[in-house]
């Protein structure tokens, strides 16, 4: 059915703030409503999370301010045009904004119902805080989305259905992995241990990494691609995933249906959970200095994939005793080095947090090593690439939800 308008302008007040549940389940029927609503609406306040794909029908200009702590692919345009305003901060950490300055009166989300009762679908992220924030849920019932979230339902008194949709959730974009990819992932996979506890992040890495693995491993994530689905019919995979995304296609979704795999981000990003036992978190990057410091939230010129759950993961492995963390980076991006003297933002992850950095080229363990002896092998990893000077920098993407 289509969006019931009425409805869900009456849960919107002059000055509220609007989250709207992120990921490739976000409930895009509802774009065009609520930025009709933001422009009748004063004072009207935006608030989204990563967003993978673009969403030509949200209009950020309507509402009063619009800000996002987690852009993605999608966001990349109004972020740059100054449109929506860009907060640099850690996955794990925006359930305190949502409980803070961030805190939504509304959130438009996207639900199953089961037989106990409602349920976030295609991801859970950080939308249970939202509701313990005080916000109410505009829902749009998905007849197509898996049910596969852990966890209590959803308080039905704090539920108003706006939507119905048989529409199923958008499917992540598949990466043909590049040869010096494939050549990474071999270097990467005598890292990861049989019986692992194994965390990734999205696009072709992490998927190559899942299809080239022939141990039985755990997966502990921010995310589940579709390779997830491949390594269970491979029998390689232990226990039932932990994420809070979905980020694949329908061969995932039929697969996760009926399992309780996603989890909010108070428990996937958790530091001390995620730290109490090995973890092995394999992560890229935009760009890596000569010192390891990190950066996955842009270039000079825009911010083109935010920070995500890199930090929280690598911060997780870099402590846990026997685990690792990884950052996996091909030496060059369109014929630029990926290895800089100086970032081109601020540093995304610490290098105090990075254990081993691999390249196509080489691997630079940086465990036990002072200043000197990293820089060292950071540029052997790196090899014929060479060190970049502060020219223009390289655009690709690494957000780890």
């Amino acid at each position: 059915m289509p969006a019931d308008s009425a409805a869900l302008a009456s849960l919107i007040r002059p000055g509220s703030t609007v989250a709207i549940g992120d990921g490739f389940g976000a409930p895009r029927m509802l774009s065009k409503q609520l930025t009709a609503v933001a422009e009748n609406t004063e004072g009207l306040r935006l608030v989204l999370g990563w967003v993978p794909v673009a969403d030509p029908d949200l209009g950020p200009t309507a509402f009063a301010d619009a800000r996002t702590f987690m852009p993605g692919w999608g966001l990349r345009p109004a972020v740059a045009q100054g449109h929506i305003r860009f907060l640099p901060v850690r996955l794990g950490a925006t359930p305190k904004l949502l409980h803070g300055p961030l805190r939504p009166d509304v959130l438009a989300a996207t639900v199953v119902h089961t037989p106990a009762g409602y349920r976030f679908a295609n991801e859970v992220s950080w939308q249970h805080a939202a509701i313990d924030a005080g916000a109410r849920v505009a829902a749009v019932v998905s007849r197509a989305a898996p049910v596969c979230a852990a966890g209590p339902v959803l308080p039905a008194e704090r539920v108003t259905v706006v939507g119905e949709t048989d529409q199923p959730p958008l499917d992540m974009p598949d990466e043909p992995p590049a040869p010096q990819l494939e050549r990474l992932v071999e270097n990467l996979i005598p890292f990861i241990p049989a019986g692992g506890r194994l965390q990734i992040g999205p696009g072709a890495l992490g998927a190559t990494v899942l299809r080239r693995l022939e141990v039985p491993v755990r997966i502990d994530s921010g995310l589940l691609p579709d390779s997830v689905a491949d390594l269970a019919e491979r029998d390689l995979l232990l226990g039932t995933p932990v994420a809070t995304y979905l980020a694949g296609g329908p061969r995932l979704r039929e697969w996760v249906s009926g399992r309780e795999v996603l989890h909010p981000v108070e428990f996937t990003h958790d530091p001390g959970r995620l730290s109490a036992s090995p973890l092995f978190a394999v992560n890229t990057a935009v760009e890596v200095d000569t010192d390891g410091q990190i950066n996955v939230e842009g270039t000079e010129r825009a911010v083109v994939g935010g920070i995500g759950g890199h930090p929280d993961y690598a911060a997780a492995a870099a402590r846990s005793v026997g685990g690792l963390s990884i950052i996996a980076v091909t030496t060059t991006h369109r014929g630029r080095s990926t290895l800089v003297e100086r970032l081109s933002r601020p540093v995304s992850t610490p290098s105090h947090d990075v254990d081993i950095v691999v390249t196509e080229h080489g691997i630079a363990d940086l465990r036990g090593l002072d200043r000197a002896e990293r820089t060292e092998a950071l540029r052997a990893a790196w090899g014929p690439a060479g060190v970049r000077g502060p020219d223009a920098s390289p655009e690709t993407s690494s957000g780890t939800p």
